[in-house]
């Protein structure tokens, strides 16, 4: 099945409508078809209303009671699959103002416990420097001292000893001059500081690994429940186990092959050394 970014935004109630109207067709009553699956009447109604978002063992137990054929079944998987991902764009999210998404990005945050994150080509605010952030949105017009203060209220969080945070840094990533070497090399001062908290680990990905596959993007994983992948032209969100199974098996190919700890730190050392000469 394909479909157009804009379509993302009304999967969840063309996948609800879908499934009413195939109960109807089926001519079951809400009740009968709780029953024959399991469920209570309440949640059928509000999948149905696009109340509730059903979980890929609801949308298989709702087919199975409604005796639907195989084809018909890959439909509606297809179409919930295509319902648990949204697409925010770039010029959207200027629109509202950048600091309005780190506050989205905090409330992700609070709600989470387990944070993954693959860095592919630049360093994610929760690890930056004040003049880190600030040049990593000069491309953007308009004034943007909330969003930077925002940014930083952000990393108060991997201070909080219940948060586990792995971060997997490319080369390309820890070294790309954002900033003026003297800049960069306080930045990777910071990087290496941040290995020593109990509660995170880094490890970085020199050039010379043999990565498996290729990655082609930067993207995180929030316990095993959502994904983000970071785009230039937005951000996709999924929510469908089977996508966020795919990200958590590409994120340990990678850290299987990372240096993390002392190995990490001596590795950050040279660059760091690099820009200070």
């Amino acid at each position: 099945m394909t479909f157009e970014p804009e379509q993302l935004g009304q999967s969840a109630q063309e996948l609800a409508a879908t499934l009413r109207k195939l109960r109807k067709q089926a001519g079951l009553s809400g009740d009968r078809l709780a029953a024959r699956c399991n469920m209570s009447q309440s949640k059928v109604s509000r999948i149905e209303n696009g109340k509730v978002r059903p979980t890929l063992v609801d949308i298989e137990r709702l087919l199975t009671a409604l005796e639907a054929p195989p084809a018909l079944v890959a439909e509606v998987s297809a179409l919930a699959r295509i319902a648990a991902t949204e697409w925010q764009d770039a010029r959207s999210m200027r629109r509202k103002g950048l600091d309005k998404k780190q506050l989205e990005l905090a409330g992700l945050e609070a709600s989470s416990s387990h944070f993954r994150f693959f860095l592919l080509s630049m360093l994610t605010a929760l690890l930056s420097t004040p003049e880190y952030i600030r040049a990593s949105l000069e491309h953007i017009p308009g004034e943007h001292s909330r969003a930077v203060a925002k940014k930083l209220e952000r990393q108060d969080i991997l201070y909080d000893r219940r948060k586990q945070f792995t971060f997997l840094v490319t080369e390309q990533a820890a070294r790309s001059p954002f900033v003026p070497p003297d800049a960069m090399a306080v930045q990777l001062d910071r990087l290496a500081s941040l290995t020593h908290l109990p509660n995170l680990r880094l490890g970085v990905l020199p050039l010379d690994t043999r990565l498996p596959g290729c990655p082609l993007n930067t993207f995180t994983v929030y316990d095993e429940r959502l994904a983000t992948v970071e785009t230039t032209t937005g951000v996709m969100v999924f929510r469908d186990p089977r996508d966020i199974r795919m990200y958590l098996d590409e994120f340990a190919g990678y850290e299987e092959l990372a240096l993390f700890g002392e190995d990490a730190r001596n590795r950050l050392a040279d660059w760091t050394a690099a820009f200070r000469t």
